[in-house]
């Protein structure tokens, strides 16, 4: 990672106070990023009146034992050594990914309350958005959505309510168009 720094004369910020600040940025954004290794850019040399302010930056350079450049991109001034140089650290550094992008899981909760069941003739009725969603999952045909679909009465509470109800070993339970006998 390439750190620019000002040292000229009408820089806003001492080289010292620029490159902390970086690197605290660095850290709040990512850890992993500011782990990476660092090479110091000391940028608009040619305007520098004397060497005050590449030398505090050669200090922290030597402190934090980091690499060191001097350029200056109107002169040209130490960029071709900058570009070797950081060609062959590239070379060197195995590809990764710098930034985790964080992932969100969703996941299909119903809600217990979005369904009603009723006892008509006999039979048990269920209805409401909960139950009109379970069926348009289940696929009555294959063995693993009937064990979904079993899974989601209990998790839903269409299980217990039916027990609650009164439900036996046998009663007919129609979830809109569909019919089963009740099995315990």
């Amino acid at each position: 990672m390439l750190h620019f720094v000002d040292v000229s004369d009408t820089a806003e910020k001492s080289p010292e106070e620029s490159y902390y600040i970086i690197n605290k940025e660095l850290k709040k954004y990512s850890e992993k990023l500011a782990s990476k290794k660092q090479i110091i850019v000391a940028t608009k040399s040619d305007l520098a009146q004397d060497n005050t302010n590449y030398e505090e930056l050669e200090k922290i350079a030597g402190k934090e034992n980091i690499k060191l450049f001097k350029i200056s991109s109107a002169t040209g001034e130490g960029v071709k050594e900058l570009i070797q140089y950081v060609s062959q650290e590239l070379k060197k550094l195995p590809k990764e990914e710098l930034v985790q992008e964080e992932k969100i899981v969703y996941t299909l909760k119903e809600r217990k309350d979005e369904f009603d069941i009723i006892k008509e003739k006999g039979e048990y009725l269920v209805t409401g958005p909960a139950a009109e969603r379970l069926m348009g999952r289940v696929n009555i045909q294959d063995r693993e959505s009937m064990h979904y679909f079993h899974k989601q009465l209990i998790e839903l509470g269409i299980d217990s309510k039916l027990k609650e109800m009164g439900v036996k070993q046998g009663d007919r339970v129609r979830i809109l168009d569909w019919y089963f006998d009740w099995e315990n």
